[in-house]
């Protein structure tokens, strides 16, 4: 869709655009229910707004998220939020902020690791398609890391809290988004986030690797050097 402006005064036409991305319901990064659908679609918004144009997001389970973005044939341009991978599919736009990601145990049986390789001990949670740290996901993908793929955090949380599994792999803002619910009261105390860090991961998002993902990219990357970013971010994460 695009919607032509034109201002008395000025001989230049100002094109508004409508971005369409898919997401996940992914707390408190995107959600649709969600004020303003998630910190990370607020900073999109904002930026994409303060170079003249609209986002519209469309949620998904994730598999699917990333499978309908990456289709030549949907309206959609891009998905986020992602963590960036090697990929020729898609490109990334600058960085939209960065969350701890760790690893989610019981209290009563703390994972004791000093370098990824010592996770083989264990069998670690993840959820599917999601991309953890690339020397994890190459273990995994080699078969030394015992792991089980469940379609949720949550659904990683009750696996941990009842000892299905030793430990999963989470995001730290969404362990305490998800912890503080009414429905996860009866496990909220039997977990912690594990003292070690895996890593500092930046969130993006990650647009078509074509003209028009590329055209978005630059859009988005000028939208995000007018916006006070991390003031949005904890604006939306306190929701």
């Amino acid at each position: 869709m695009c919607l032509c402006l034109w201002f008395i005064g000025f001989s230049n036409t100002i094109y508004a655009d409508t971005l369409y991305l898919t997401s996940l319901h992914w707390p408190p990064f995107s959600g649709a229910q969600l004020k303003n659908q998630g910190a990370s679609i607020a900073v999109a918004r904002a930026a994409l707004e303060a170079v003249g144009h609209t986002l519209v997001v469309d949620f998904y389970p994730w598999s699917r998220a990333v499978r309908m973005a990456s289709r030549n044939d949907s309206k959609y341009s891009g998905y986020l939020p992602e963590y960036a991978y090697p990929t020729d599919k898609f490109i990334f736009s600058v960085s939209m902020g960065r969350s701890a990601l760790g690893i989610v145990e019981q209290k009563s049986h703390p994972i004791s690791w000093m370098q990824q390789s010592d996770l083989n001990h264990y069998t670690i949670g993840v959820v599917k398609d999601y991309v953890n740290t690339s020397e994890l996901d190459k273990m995994i993908a080699q078969g030394s890391q015992p792991f089980e793929a469940v379609a949720s955090d949550q659904h990683n949380l009750n696996k941990v809290a009842t000892g299905r599994i030793d430990a999963a792999i989470i995001d730290e803002h969404v362990l305490q988004y998800l912890l503080a619910q009414p429905n996860m009261a009866h496990i909220r105390d039997k977990l912690q986030f594990n003292k070690k860090l895996l890593t500092h991961k930046e969130l993006f998002i990650a647009f078509k690797n074509n003209a028009d993902g590329r055209k978005w990219r630059d859009r988005f990357n000028l939208g995000i050097t007018k916006i006070d970013t991390q003031k949005i971010l904890k604006q939306n994460m306190a929701q």
